[in-house]
């Protein structure tokens, strides 16, 4: 067993953005409406020939760049996605296939929006095991494929896009992802759906502002626990981007009061399994993370499942 890390990172999203404006012509809503309930401002949009696995390759293609590593060196690839339309080839298959990897192992994952973490814990208990030496860990979904745009309560939150970490052995043996805590609690599971055919998004927006907001802190400060960090040594909080009238008052009750709080949300909406990933990717894009920061990864939505850990950001 040896400790893992997260070598490099990337994001992708498409280059069509949607207003709140924009919004506004297509159902009852308004930019005052949407900043005020939700906080977002613009989304990006896929196009019909732009699908999830064609995202998260080029998340992945941008991850493997800024680590200096081929597609060969990649042995394990594990895709956090529940917008993919299709069974099979899983999305995991198409990225490989996409960047021409060499016989890795293939792997979809559908935790819904804390899918990421749940894909990191996977592959970081990979590596550990011996079982795979460098993963690449993908959140990627397009949310704007399974919604309904009539329906104001939902349509003004999503958007699309793709994030990427390569996770290898940490060189020193000092762990750089630490353990994850995660769960769900299935009995609600009804709160987030992606259900029928054609699959569309719903929830009760209520209900998982209240579990997110009320139940979810003391779990954060858990993952901080077994972390060995106080949440007021974080030097980042990144949760899923669902609303940030969840993200904030989340991040508060954690108690990282020195911590730089992820609102990527406001430009990108919510995109499921894609916003930690790409999240974190443009915060230490900018800068706005030394190498080695310990940053709180931390998911929630559908199934209401949740999973989190603290990462060294590379």
């Amino acid at each position: 067993m040896t400790g893992t890390r997260i070598a490099a990172l990337g994001h992708y999203q498409p280059a069509k953005v949607l207003t709140n404006d924009d919004l506004a012509a297509l159902v009852d809503t308004s930019d005052e409406w949407i900043r005020s309930r939700v906080g977002i401002r613009t989304r990006h949009v896929a196009g019909p020939d732009e699908p999830v696995d064609e995202m998260a390759a080029h998340a992945a293609a941008k991850a493997l760049a800024s680590a200096g590593l081929a597609s060969t060196d990649i042995d394990l690839v594990v895709v956090a996605t529940s917008t993919a339309i299709d069974r099979s080839p899983n999305t995991a298959a198409r990225v490989a296939a996409r960047l021409a990897m060499a016989s890795p192992a293939t792997l979809d994952l559908n935790v819904v929006c804390a899918g990421f973490t749940h894909a990191l814990a996977t592959a970081d208990h990979a590596v550990r095991a011996g079982s795979a030496r460098r993963a690449l860990v993908i959140g990627a979904d397009k949310m704007t494929e399974i919604t309904d745009w009539t329906d104001r309560t939902t349509c003004v939150l999503v958007g699309d896009g793709a994030g990427a970490a390569v996770v290898e052995a940490a060189p020193d043996g000092v762990p750089g992802i630490s353990p994850v805590v995660w769960g769900s609690v299935p009995e609600m599971g009804h709160a987030v759906r992606i259900e029928g055919t054609p699959p569309r998004f719903a929830q009760e927006g209520q209900t998982v502002y209240r579990w997110a907001t009320t139940q979810l802190p003391p779990i954060a400060r858990r993952v901080c626990e077994r972390a060995g960090i106080a949440p007021e040594d974080l030097a980042a909080v990144v949760l899923h981007q669902a609303n940030l009238r969840i993200i904030e008052p989340l991040a508060q009750r954690i108690g990282a009061v020195n911590a730089v709080v992820a609102r990527d949300v406001t430009e990108s909406g919510n995109t499921s399994a894609a916003s930690i990933p790409m999240a974190l990717s443009k915060l230490v894009a900018r800068g706005d993370l030394p190498p080695g920061s310990p940053a709180l990864l931390f998911g929630f939505g559908g199934n209401l499942s949740y999973a989190g850990q603290v990462v060294r950001t590379p």
